[in-house]
């Protein structure tokens, strides 16, 4: 009987996500047995011509991590998708936008600008920019165009199922690649990882207060950090009471807080909005001086409780002048 086969696709993100899959060890042996891997740019030599032989549904699953920047990186989107009859959200930037997409937070030309214009290594040049296309004397050469703003994979394309985190667990991973062969799988839509809060994982929670006030938002940096005490009842701005468990609070245990990079919880429509939120309901004070003190403690609110999902948000991005 033929292995079921599995594609992995690379596009706006950094590349952690790759590695997440190599970080599956010994137990990447346990999947390669089971499937068969006929797309992975990144590790083995596919060509796109390879993925465009194949048959409509032909792939069984497409894990596609990074938000979409540019033309290629759509293209490719689409193409899986026909190919493949499950495409997966892999990451935090497919899923949410993720670090890319705090790009929106300004705008193309800006962006252009600044990086072939104005940066330092650039100041003094020639002013050229890269053109989608150009025509020289032995043909024409084209790149992909660089979109106006940064999307989400399912701003793009039909997703059936997300697999959250920047980047995801080993663990995590493979409970997800396991569903998948088992034919064990949610309904449509589902986010693959827990839906409680990341606290509930958390070794610290058993010392956070019943009821949790804090005066001061510190960055880990300013204090010495307890690592036998609950970070937010330190100071320590920590994201574990609003984003999605699953990771085992691996950031906690390395003595940061959480950042949210494994998303909302079902049913938050904004993770950004819920963080303020959360964050305002322990500030111990009615004082508007205090309040708006401990909110200036937090040098980049929007890096700060939407350092992940700016395109997913209700804000979206930067939004032109009328």
């Amino acid at each position: 009987m033929a292995k079921p086969k599995v594609a992995f696709y690379w596009c706006a993100s950094c590349g952690g996500c790759e590695e997440a899959v190599v970080d599956l060890a010994e137990g990447i042996l346990k999947v390669v047995e089971a499937v068969d891997i006929v797309f992975w740019p990144v590790a083995l030599d596919f060509k796109r011509s390879d993925v465009e032989a194949m048959a409509d549904g032909e792939i069984a699953v497409a894990f596609i991590n990074g938000a979409i920047r540019n033309s290629e990186q759509e293209a490719m989107a689409k193409l899986l998708r026909k190919k493949a009859g499950i495409v997966i959200a892999y990451g935090a930037c497919a899923y949410e936008g993720g670090i890319p997409g705090l790009a929106n937070l300004t705008d193309k030309e800006t962006i252009l600008q600044y990086v072939y214009h104005d940066s330092p290594s650039t100041a003094g040049g020639n002013g050229t920019r890269p053109q989608p296309h150009l025509k020289v004397p032995e043909g024409e050469l084209e790149l992909p165009e660089f979109y106006e703003s940064v999307k989400t994979l399912d701003q793009v394309i039909d997703v059936d199922y997300y697999v959250p985190g920047c980047p995801p667990t080993a663990k995590i991973t493979l409970q997800a690649i396991e569903a998948i062969l088992a034919g064990k799988l949610p309904e449509k839509g589902a986010v693959l990882a827990g839906d409680r809060a990341l606290c509930y994982e958390c070794d610290l929670n058993s010392t956070k207060p019943e009821k949790l006030l804090v005066t001061d938002l510190k960055r880990p940096h300013q204090v010495l950090i307890d690592r036998e005490k609950c970070l937010l009842a330190q100071g320590i701005l920590c994201l574990g009471p609003v984003t999605r468990g699953g990771c085992e609070a691996l950031c906690v245990k390395g003595g940061m807080p959480c950042s949210g990079c494994f998303g909302p919880l079902d049913r938050v429509r904004d993770f950004g909005g819920k963080a303020l939120s959360a964050v305002a309901s322990i500030v111990d004070s009615g004082d508007e001086k205090v309040i708006t003190k401990v909110f200036e403690s937090v040098p980049d609110p929007a890096g700060t409780f939407y350092r992940y999902s700016v395109p997913a948000s209700l804000l979206t991005g930067k939004r032109k002048a009328a």
